[in-house]
């Protein structure tokens, strides 16, 4: 029997989920003398590359970094305008604003929380290069319609897939769609490696460029990736930057590649069980998958049906942290952020969509070292939280 404790939650939001396998890799690492970018990470990036169906995988050293250089790679800079979500976390903008150019942010399609492509549309200006959908929770984004947009406008996709690791669209890997997919690898993500992040492409040039601006922007003259081995000789044709990946990072993303499959086998079958529990409870919305995709389910957000409940969200996060399990909320939309707020004049009530489904949002947890018996005390908890704060029947049929 679980029991919680109201000061520490017995069943936390997430755990890493790391073996034997990961410490004996980084153990090999530490014994070969090699610790930062060398050969295990060149063989991270080829294994990476292959998994999800691209050309090229170029490693670095978070997803933010990853982003900002894929948008240096598309040659975004100041006076460019790149259109965005407003429910995504703030890294997805920001490195929109590491380049020089202006984050246009935009609404969501309230059944799956991932930008409209139809206010996409209404927000294209003359001065727009580019387009980041973000595939919340794992969920993937109408990806047909945003290509099309893009290719009628004449834009770059650079695809925000920290949450897409392995996600689906139409049969293809999220990775092997877009011009550049980039991809986190942060603890709570669903393939870790402590932090992290990866680039995928099939644009050579692009690529290439990539590699040198992760470390300095430095180029060698034996065509060999600066890191591959011990060498004086060098040129630096651009000001790069120190976003460069690690053996110890690659010895723990290769493990984790291998388990990539079946600890997304794990988090599905929670998902399901989730949503045969909940489907039936008239105060929960439970997340839906668009036609023809699989997500990873990096997420699960449950929503609230204000209406049926007599509190607000906090009050059922708060409800479900006395019975011990952590809850999140995914995200607070970039509008609503003072920094949005001051650098371009957004307000509040500018994304009444975002706004409306941001109040009744919860992230329940899920990841594969979830115990049946841990899942199975989660709906429970979200099952006695919904009645203590559920409107009494005799008030819904007055009101």
């Amino acid at each position: 029997m679980i029991k919680s404790d109201h000061r520490v939650a017995t069943i936390p939001f997430h755990r890493p989920s790391l073996g034997e396998d990961e410490v004996e890799a980084v153990a090999d690492v530490f014994r070969s003398g090699t610790l930062t970018m060398g050969q295990r990470t060149f063989e991270f990036e080829r294994r990476f590359a292959n998994y999800v169906g691209a050309r090229h995988g170029v490693a670095v050293s978070s997803g933010t970094a990853a982003l900002h250089l894929s948008l240096d790679a598309a040659g975004v800079g100041p006076g460019d305008e790149v259109i965005v979500p407003t429910t995504t976390f703030t890294a997805t903008a920001q490195a929109v604003m590491h380049v020089g150019a202006r984050p246009i942010l935009c609404d969501v399609d309230p059944a799956t929380l991932n930008l409209d492509p139809d206010d996409v549309r209404k927000r294209i200006t003359s001065a727009t290069r580019a387009i980041i959908p973000v595939h919340l929770g794992g969920n993937s984004c109408e990806m047909r319609e945003i290509l099309e947009i893009a290719r009628q406008w004449n834009l770059r996709i650079i695809e925000d897939a920290a949450h897409a690791l392995p996600s689906r669209y139409f049969g293809k890997l999220i990775g092997s769609i877009s011009e550049f997919t980039c991809f986190s690898f942060y603890a709570t993500k669903t393939l870790t490696t402590g932090e992290g992040g990866m680039i995928t492409t099939d644009n050579d040039e692009a690529a290439a460029r990539m590699r040198s601006m992760r470390l300095h922007g430095i180029e060698r003259s034996d065509g060999k990736q600066p890191g591959s081995d011990f060498s004086w000789k060098y040129s630096i044709r651009e000001a790069g930057f120190k976003y460069n990946f690690t053996d110890i990072q690659a010895a723990l993303g290769i493990v984790q590649l291998a388990k990539c499959d079946s600890m997304r086998d794990a988090r599905s079958r929670i998902a399901h069980r989730y949503a045969t529990a909940f489907g039936a409870i008239d105060a929960l919305e439970t997340p839906s998958v668009i036609e023809n995709c699989e997500s990873s389910w990096h997420l699960y957000i449950l929503r609230l049906h204000l209406d049926r409940l007599n509190a607000d969200r906090d009050a059922f996060i708060e409800g479900m942290s006395r019975k011990g399990v952590a809850c999140s909320v995914h995200f607070i939309p970039l509008h609503l952020h003072d920094i949005y707020q001051r650098a371009y004049g957004y307000r509040p009530g500018d994304f009444p969509r975002a706004e409306t489904e941001f109040r009744r949002c919860v992230s329940l947890p899920i990841y594969p070292d979830l115990s049946g018996e841990e899942v199975e005390y989660i709906i429970e908890s979200v099952k006695q939280t919904v009645a203590e704060l559920s409107v009494p029947r005799s008030i819904a049929a007055r009101a």
